[in-house]
């Protein structure tokens, strides 16, 4: 199978790397993961016979992420949301209106965030040898220390691309290929043509950062786990847990004794089989009305003294400009204006990070005519009611905006755990209770941004 050439998707000021393989009634992205570079990655057999094999059933859609291989370089730290909107820009680019997500390593915790807040453009998502959370907690005590994460990065950077790298890399990812020089000249290739030392450490800090366990049960498309007891790059637990926390999820494990299960003939015949057979037997998918969205509730405070002071025809016209500005800036944000409520509005985000950004510049203009806003901002799963948003998580984001402090955004540690690579500093304001709401809830501060400059759709 011949893969189309490769094209670049514009999403935002940066451009993306993608191709294509073959034309099934399918369309399926694989999640680019860890280091890539579309023309090297072709040159090991065993991987594109995998892109073949799965070609017979599908469209298959490759690209290299951001700050990789041949998309645009020194793009800086991206956020999960600008890696969703990569994956957006490349299906609107190819004409695609709903694709199967397959997510492997650091690309699952994106899959599955695109997943959960676009499930009408998701037919339905299969994830292989990634974590919902990457960092040792006492509630996932099998991830890696950051001390180990340091340990690493710090090694690999400073033996990038070079024979112990490599070497470490096939022990871990390629065990039954270890001796095989044709194969460690491919990963050495892929790894010095994908990025650089200083671009390979940032990609892993940022991975080493990012947990979206809050964003599972928020998955209301078929899911496939996939894995392998013998993988040394994935645990297990890693995978039981998805599948336990993401509703309905379908567990398989497949027995091949690499990591890379499509290096033996054995472990690509079963991930392919269980791919093709969990495609075809999807069926009529139902509409979805849940999606995880980032919630944002404002008010002036003190607004009854305030329209006091000013006159009711005076507080009218205050009040006029600050929703018209809120209106246009929610748009820009790429939000949904939900409703307001006379010195307030409810808005709706598909990432928290543009929320977070919104949420300042409704602040600032509150400024402008002497007014003091406070915000609460939460990520969570809602309800589409025609143009309404209902749910927990509608309430939460309320609670948050009624314990803010005049001229504070408060946000949820959910929306903090989300938006990994947003330039706002945000400040830990301890664990708080929520008036009518089960639980203790860490909440953290909005500043202002460290780099002002950077466009809404970033």
């Amino acid at each position: 199978m011949i893969p189309s050439e490769i094209r670049y998707a514009k999403s935002g000021d940066v451009h993306v790397a993608y191709q294509t393989v073959g034309n099934g009634p399918v369309d399926l992205v694989l999640g680019s993961s860890g280091i890539s570079q579309l023309e090297v990655m072709m040159e090991e057999p065993s991987l594109a016979r995998l892109y073949s094999s799965i070609a017979e059933f599908a469209r298959l859609v490759l690209f290299d992420k951001r700050g990789v291989g041949l998309s645009d370089r020194n793009v800086g730290i991206p956020t999960l949301e600008e890696r969703m909107d990569d994956i957006r820009a490349i299906l609107d680019a190819i004409g695609s209106q709903r694709a199967v997500l397959f997510g492997t390593m650091d690309g699952t915790p994106l899959s599955i965030l695109y997943a959960a807040s676009y499930p009408q453009k998701t037919v339905a998502l299969i994830l292989w040898g990634g974590q919902a959370r990457s960092l040792w907690a006492p509630d996932y005590p099998w991830a890696k220390t950051r001390d180990e994460w340091e340990r690493d990065i710090l090694r690999d950077e400073d033996e990038w691309g070079s024979d112990p790298h490599i070497e470490r890399m096939i022990a871990t990812l390629a065990p039954s290929r270890t001796g095989d020089p044709v194969f460690k000249r491919w990963i050495s290739r892929r790894i010095r043509y994908g990025a650089s030392p200083a671009e390979g450490s940032a990609l892993s800090r940022m991975n080493m950062q990012i947990d979206v366990r809050s964003a599972l049960s928020a998955l209301h498309v078929p899911t496939l786990v996939l894995y392998s007891p013998n993988s040394r790059a994935q645990s297990a637990e890693d995978a039981k847990f998805l599948a336990t926390h993401i509703p309905g999820a379908q567990l398989q494990e497949l027995r091949c004794p690499d990591h890379y299960f499509f290096l033996t003939p054995q472990g690509l015949e079963q991930a392919v089989k269980a791919m093709r057979q969990f495609i075809e037997g999807l069926g009529t998918l139902p509409e979805v009305d849940r999606v995880l969205t980032t919630v944002l509730f404002t008010d002036v405070v003190d607004s009854t003294r305030r329209a006091s002071e000013l006159g009711d025809r005076r507080w009218a016209q205050v009040m006029g400009r600050q929703l018209e500005f809120a209106r246009n800036e929610v748009s820009r944000y790429r939000g949904t204006l939900v409703k307001t409520m006379g010195d307030g509005v409810l808005a709706t985000f598909d990432g928290p990070t543009r929320a977070i950004r919104c949420a300042l510049a409704l602040k600032e203009q509150a400024k402008t005519d002497g007014l003091s806003l406070r915000a609460g901002l939460h990520t969570g799963e809602c309800v589409l009611k025609g143009n309404d948003v209902q749910g927990i998580a509608v309430n939460i984001a309320s609670r948050i905006a009624d314990s803010a402090d005049p001229g504070e955004i408060l946000l949820s540690g959910t929306v903090r755990d989300l938006s990994f690579g947003c330039d706002v500093p945000l400040q830990p304001r301890g664990e708080r209770t929520l008036r009518g709401v089960e639980g203790d809830w860490r909440i953290y501060s909005a500043g202002e941004p460290s780099n002002t400059g950077q466009g809404a759709g970033n």
